[in-house]
């Protein structure tokens, strides 16, 4: 396994060297800024990354919207009370994509984000406690625990809310793969170890978050 380093300047040498590839890198939100996210912008997107799965992106995105004039701004505890009659409104509301599962998992999520809140203070509290050190931990337990957060969904959200977290898309499995730690996308418990190991070195020698990794990773590759 190279050092993030050496994978930095291939990543550099693809992308037209370093200052280039540092324009072309995105950083995650401090701790101070994402305590300060409300609770209901935590449930919008997550709502948000569930409808757009395995659909079209840009529809979800030009109805959205409509999405948060009908969920009434999703707020947490409103959601997590939804009743039958809520449902049914729902899947009869124009201008939004009317599956009924995927509507059933706003209010599980509703509770789930409830209950980090209650201990945590808000969500946001919440998420600005990850440490790069317990990212396989917590991301397992976020796709676990949530609603329909499996796979890239949970992925996909952190990065929209902007939490310093690793991306598994088709080209970090491939840098992945390159460097001998995995030869597919984590799931077994002794994948999960060789990418927290992976990142625990990386970051022992960097001063690079996830964020930043994931990207120069995905970047090292043709």
């Amino acid at each position: 396994m190279r050092s993030m380093t050496d994978i930095t300047r291939i990543a550099a040498k693809r992308k037209g060297g370093t200052a280039a590839l540092e324009r072309l890198l995105t950083r995650p939100l401090s701790a101070r800024k994402i305590r300060k996210i409300a609770d209901d912008r935590w449930l919008s997107a997550m709502t948000k990354c569930i409808f757009q799965a395995g659909f079209n992106w840009q529809i979800i995105e030009n109805k959205w919207p409509r999405f948060e004039e009908v969920f009434e701004g999703f707020d947490v505890n409103r959601w997590m009370m939804m009743s039958d009659d809520d449902l049914d409104r729902l899947l009869k509301a124009d201008g939004i994509v009317r599956n009924v599962v995927k509507i059933r998992s706003v209010r599980e999520n509703a509770t789930f984000l409830k209950e980090i809140s209650d201990v945590h203070g808000s969500v946001g509290d919440y998420f600005a406690t990850w440490k790069p050190a317990d990212y396989c931990k917590n991301l397992r337990e976020l796709q676990k625990n949530g609603a329909r957060l499996g796979g890239k969904t949970s992925q996909i959200f952190l990065q929209r809310m902007e939490v310093d977290a690793i991306a598994f898309t088709p080209d970090v499995i491939k840098a992945l793969k390159r460097e001998g730690i995995i030869d597919r996308i984590p799931g077994s418990n002794k994948d999960w170890v060789n990418v927290q190991t992976a990142i625990d070195t990386w970051r022992s020698k960097s001063d690079r978050s996830l964020t930043e990794m994931s990207q120069i990773l995905a970047f090292s590759v043709d």
